[in-house]
C-alpha cells in the first residue's frame, strides 16, 4: 500500500455545495479515494452538501476549536477553524500525514523554463506526484510541503520564485505531518500569519517552484472566503499579519494599473539563517 493510499485528502469548503471544482479536478486526474469535504455546521448549504456528498462529509463546530482570531469580533468566520480542525481530524483517523486543499482548483500543472520563458504543462494524472510529495515530506525535516499558485510566478522566468526554486511560505496546497501540528492564527490571512510566525521559530514549511495549482482570482467566485474579502478589503486582511509579526510584515502597494494594499514579508527578518559550524573561528 502506498503512502497516498493511507493519507486523507481534506477539501475545505463553505457555501459551495453546487460547485466543487477541486473534487471534480481530482477525480478527473485519477484520485478518487480518501477524499473528504470539511464543512462547519453553520454552513447555510449544509443540507445540500448532505444530499450530494453525505459519504464524504466531515462536519465540525467552529466553537469546539480553540484559536486566536486576533480581533474582538464575537462571530467566528473564515477558514481558520477548518484549517485547525484538520489536525485534530487527521489524528483521530490515525493518519501519519494529510493533505489540505481549498475547494476551487481547476488545474494542476508543472512550471518550467524553456528558451528563457516560463512555461506551464497541465497534468493528466497526479497520483504519482501526490505520492512523491508525501515521500519528500516523510524523508526530510519539513513540517509541511506545498505546491505553488499562480501569483507566486509574477516576473515569469526572471521572477524570484523561479530563481529560488523553494520559498519558506505555505499556502493553498498543504502536505502536512500529523505529529508536527501548528495552529493557524487570525481571522483572515491565516496562512501568512502561520508561515511567518512558525518560520521565525525554525519550523520548516516550503513551497516549491515546479508544481502548481490554478484557481479563479480572489473575490471572483461566490462564497468561500470571498465575502470576507469583499466586506473588509485587502487592507484589513493584510493588517492581521502586521499585527501578528510587526518586525517581519509591512504593508505595500501591489498591482500594475490598479494598485491594492497587500502584505510584504521581510524574509531576512523572518526565517533563521544558521551558519555551518565549519565557519566557526
Amino acid at each position: 500500500m502506498s503512502v497516498l493510499d493511507k493519507t486523507p485528502i481534506f477539501i475545505l469548503t463553505y457555501g459551495r455545495a453546487k460547485e466543487q471544482s477541486t473534487l471534480k479536478t481530482l477525480h478527473k486526474l485519477g484520485i478518487t479515494e480518501n477524499i473528504y469535504l470539511v464543512i462547519s455546521n453553520d454552513d447555510p448549504q449544509i443540507e445540500q452538501y448532505r444530499n450530494k456528498y453525505s459519504n464524504l462529509l466531515k462536519v465540525f463546530n467552529r466553537h469546539d476549536i480553540q484559536e486566536d482570531l486576533m480581533d474582538n469580533v464575537e462571530e467566528k468566520s473564515g477558514v481558520i477553524s477548518a484549517r485547525n480542525y484538520c489536525f485534530n481530524l487527521a489524528k483521530s483517523m490515525d493518519s501519519k500525514y494529510f493533505i489540505m486543499l481549498d475547494d476551487d482548483y481547476n488545474v494542476f500543472s508543472a512550471r518550467y523554463v524553456k528558451s528563457g520563458k516560463l512555461k506551464q504543462a497541465k497534468f493528466k494524472s497526479i497520483s504519482n506526484l501526490f505520492e512523491a510529495s508525501l515521500e519528500l515530506l516523510a524523508n526530510t525535516s519539513m513540517d509541511c510541503f506545498c505546491w505553488a499558485q499562480g501569483g507566486d510566478f509574477i516576473g515569469g522566468a526572471n521572477g524570484g520564485m523561479v530563481k529560488d526554486q523553494f520559498r519558506r511560505k505555505a499556502m493553498n496546497v498543504y502536505f502536512w505531518k500529523t505529529d508536527s501540528p501548528i495552529r493557524f492564527m487570525g481571522r483572515i490571512n491565516e496562512d501568512t500569519n502561520m508561515y511567518t510566525h512558525y518560520g521565525k521559530i525554525g519550523r520548516i514549511v516550503l513551497t516549491n517552484s515546479f508544481l502548481m495549482i490554478n484557481q479563479p482570482k480572489t473575490q471572483k467566485t461566490e462564497n468561500g472566503m470571498t465575502n470576507l474579502y469583499t466586506d473588509h478589503g485587502t487592507y484589513m486582511k493584510s493588517m492581521y499579519s502586521v499585527i501578528q509579526e510587526p518586525a517581519i510584515v509591512s504593508l505595500t502597494a501591489m498591482g500594475d494599473k490598479h494598485l491594492r494594499i497587500h502584505h510584504l514579508v521581510n524574509w531576512n527578518a523572518c526565517c533563521p539563517k544558521i551558519v555551518s559550524e565549519r565557519f566557526k573561528k
